[in-house]
């Protein structure tokens, strides 16, 4: 009996030697080397592993970068000086784009947009939409409920004490996230050279806008008058207005004029930014 155990314990032994040198061989035969340049390119990303490049994280990006499936350029979360780092590595030139900051194309806190509901289930903007297409009376504006405050692997973003998310730019990295994450789509990139933007995303006109926000644009095309603004700096698209910006350069001080004329406000100059990241102190002003 013990004989035939020795035996048995013997062949598995003599069979666990031969498959491990086997396996040992093979990995020889096959392995592959990894380029050095992921690693290095690994080094200089911001390691948010944030999804916005289009890969599965940092690793995946670097990866791809080597392989030709990502451009140098293509972390928004590191802008034009990762990118620059990583043509360095690529021995390439890295092309020129805009660094993109998160907006907030809505105007309508609790202060200024009506409720149609109570609603008291999940805190998540997504899941809120879900029930009767969420409790603002507004079926485009913010739901207020912070899933892009959740969503921003930077920190960039808080809820003010209005229920409206306000952007950092000095976190913002442009990555796109708080974009994905929003179901009403109020979230947008800008170029940061972009000084004024439409806060308003609702496609209704007049007294339906105003009964349920006292901000909202009513499609009234006040803006795009010609005796306020020249060129057509600013045309109507359906009853929101456009802003053409290959036509006003940097800066909002050609659409003075129509932005002081709009009756409901909606226009937003870029600059304020909340100060202590916290939502018990981040009643600003938007």
């Amino acid at each position: 009996m013990e004989s035939g155990l020795f035996l048995a314990m013997l062949v598995l032994g003599g069979l666990g030697l031969v498959f491990g040198a086997g396996l040992a061989i093979a990995s020889k035969i096959f392995y592959v080397q990894r380029d050095k340049r992921i690693e290095m390119i690994e080094a200089v990303l911001p390691g948010a592993n944030c999804g916005a490049c289009g890969a599965p994280g940092c690793s995946g990006f670097a990866e791809g970068v080597t392989e030709g499936k990502y451009s140098v350029g293509g972390c928004t979360a590191g802008g034009p000086d990762v990118a620059a780092l990583v043509a360095e590595i690529m021995g390439t030139e890295a092309e020129a784009s805009a660094s993109m900051v998160a907006v907030v194309q809505c105007r309508g806190g609790r202060d200024k947009a009506a409720e149609a509901a109570v609603y008291s289930g999940i805190e998540d903007c997504r899941a809120a939409i879900l029930v009767d297409n969420g409790p603002k009376a507004c079926e485009y504006g913010c739901l207020g409920f912070g899933t892009c405050e959740a969503a921003c692997p930077f920190d960039a973003i808080v809820m003010s004490g209005q229920g409206l998310p306000v952007v950092n730019e000095a976190l913002c990295t442009g990555c796109g996230e708080c974009v994905k994450a929003c179901p009403r789509n109020i979230m947008a990139l800008l170029p940061k050279d972009r000084q004024v933007f439409l806060g308003c995303v609702s496609p209704d006109f007049g007294k339906s806008v105003k009964s349920v926000c006292s901000v909202g644009c009513i499609g009234c095309g006040i803006c795009a008058n010609p005796k306020f603004v020249e060129d057509e700096k600013i045309v109507m698209d359906g009853k929101l207005p456009v802003i053409q910006y290959e036509k006003i350069g940097n800066g909002a001080d050609e659409l003075k004029n129509s932005i002081e004329k709009c009756p409901s406000g909606c226009f937003v100059i870029r600059g304020k930014v909340p100060t202590k990241p916290r939502k018990e102190t981040a009643d600003i002003e938007s």
